[in-house]
């Protein structure tokens, strides 16, 4: 049993597009008895297209969420995979760079905030394997999911460029949670290829083309759902299967879950609870 309150940093998309990551999130944490707060008065992380514009204040909005968590404790879970990284370069490069991390302290100091690069940052699934542990996980299990082919999908950002969370190229660290609730975890070479993120808005062909090699693998597999880390990995790979089966003369209807959605299912949790019927793909099919 994990004692500790984590600062739990939701992020923008997991109040909009991605409410079935919350939810699903929220629901099997309680459930797990882990306990969170949710960060009050937090801002966006800067993520991507702030990076690119203003790097300098990307860095201080990612601080500034950092300084807030040190006040609950210093442990901060972020569940979005672009708000980690985001988070994760600014603490890298704010204990790398004294110019950097002198200005963003001088500007969080102005408004009673102090930074502390004591900040443990921590992904949901980092929390259920490292802290929770896979052999109390699965003692929790209440309904078999022994008849999902899961193809495990990390994407990018969590693994890459920085390698705490597994290996950046061959992460297992899903696989094992997913298994030891007892999920059928297929063998996916591709599970840290780019869906093509952004691009889905401005270079669309290259975005579908991405996804489509995504899907095509994974129906190839042999799987019947895929599981994903990441609010725009799963945004992809769900709202786009129409116009892909269009374009490339496919059929792909395949379910695209967060990994907590995975394990509410497991949990015996209800459909909407965690968030299920907020899929383009329904996954009814799966349900038991």
């Amino acid at each position: 049993m994990i004692e500790k309150e984590y600062a739990y940093f939701p992020g923008c998309s997991l109040k909009g597009t991605a409410r079935g990551y919350e939810e699903s999130l929220l629901q099997v944490f309680s459930t797990l008895g882990i306990k969170m707060k949710e960060i009050d008065d937090w801002n966006c992380c800067g993520a991507t297209f702030y990076m690119s514009v203003d790097e300098m204040l990307s860095f201080t909005l990612s601080c500034r969420n950092m300084a807030l968590a040190d006040k609950m404790g210093g442990k901060m879970v972020i569940p979005c995979a672009a708000c980690y990284l985001a988070t994760k370069k600014t603490k890298d490069y704010v204990q790398k760079y004294d110019t950097i991390g002198g200005k963003i302290r001088g500007a969080l100091n102005e408004v009673g905030l102090k930074y502390s690069d004591k900040v443990q940052l921590k992904h949901p699934v980092e929390i259920l394997h490292d802290d929770y542990g896979l052999k109390e996980l699965s003692s929790k299990v209440k309904k078999s999911i022994e008849h999902l082919k899961v193809v495990p999908y990390y994407g990018c950002q969590l693994v890459r460029p920085y390698t705490d969370v597994d290996d950046p190229m061959h992460p297992s660290i899903m696989d094992k949670v997913l298994s030891a609730l007892g999920a059928k975890v297929v063998n996916y070479p591709l599970k840290t290829r780019c869906c093509g993120g952004s691009l889905m808005g401005t270079i669309e062909d290259i975005a579908l083309r991405l996804n489509y090699i995504l899907l095509k693998e994974a129906v190839e597999r042999g799987g019947n759902c895929i599981a994903v880390l990441c609010p725009l990995c799963q945004f992809n790979l769900d709202c786009y299967q129409d116009e892909i089966n269009a374009r490339y003369n496919a059929n792909f209807s395949i379910p695209v879950m967060y990994f907590t959605q995975v394990i509410g299912m497991a949990l015996g949790l209800d459909k909407e609870k965690i968030g299920l019927q907020r899929s383009l793909v329904p996954a009814d099919s799966l349900l038991r």
